[in-house]
């Protein structure tokens, strides 16, 4: 996946608050230890997620698409007291590492791990959330919209990272993947529904960001 010119993305991290320690260790900890560690939110990424979570101050999170971790860890920074992120992971074999990462946090309380498909978990939740974060399989970003759209509050956010997909967006669809044509499709979609108010930030590979306005 390309990203920002590395130049501007250095700059651009130069004049970012620093990560903390912990995700700094995770940061290098993935990079070294996972594969494919460019799915890692990472420095920048990571602050604007924060930075977005302090300034919605959230009762409920919820992060379809774990990874090891690292995002679920910025969302956590910014929930009210009492408040809790529930993420969500398909791939069993990386939960003693996410939740090692977890227990070692500030916000281990604030933090619940789920591991299984994420379209069967999310019937199996109850709550209301303030966010939905998607940063899981593409294909599915419709579906995953179709799942959470009556568990958002009014007036809160349905947020999908990747969807610029490295520009392959753009395009003709038909020399697109079976990805990059889901990613579309969940842009249109989150565009068509009038009950949703939306503006795609090109921060990293994509943030669009939909504040639910009415049922």
């Amino acid at each position: 996946m390309d990203f920002l010119p590395e130049d501007i993305e250095a700059y651009a991290e130069r004049f970012t608050t620093q990560e903390p320690p912990l995700l700094h260790e995770l940061n290098r900890f993935t990079h070294t230890n996972v594969l494919q560690p460019r799915m890692l939110a990472g420095h920048l990424q990571g602050r604007v997620i924060a930075m977005l979570s302090k300034m919605i101050n959230p009762d409920r999170v919820l992060e379809i698409g774990t990874y090891t971790g690292y995002s679920a860890l910025c969302w956590a920074e910014g929930v009210s007291d009492g408040g809790r992120v529930d993420t969500i992971e398909l791939d069993d074999e990386l939960e003693p590492k996410i939740q090692g990462f977890f227990d070692r946090s500030a916000y281990k309380e604030k933090i619940k791990l789920h591991i299984g498909n994420a379209l069967d978990v999310i019937d199996g939740l109850d709550d209301m959330y303030d966010i939905v974060f998607m940063d899981a399989d593409k294909v599915n970003y419709p579906n995953y919209l179709i799942k959470c759209f009556d568990k958002v509050n009014v007036g809160g956010y349905i947020i999908a990272d990747n969807v610029l997909w490295s520009g392959k967006v753009t395009l003709p669809l038909e020399e697109m993947d079976p990805d990059t044509k889901a990613l579309f499709a969940y842009a249109e979609q989150v565009q068509r529904d009038d009950r949703l108010e939306q503006v795609l930030l090109p921060v990293r590979d994509g943030l669009l960001i939909a504040k639910k306005m009415s049922t």
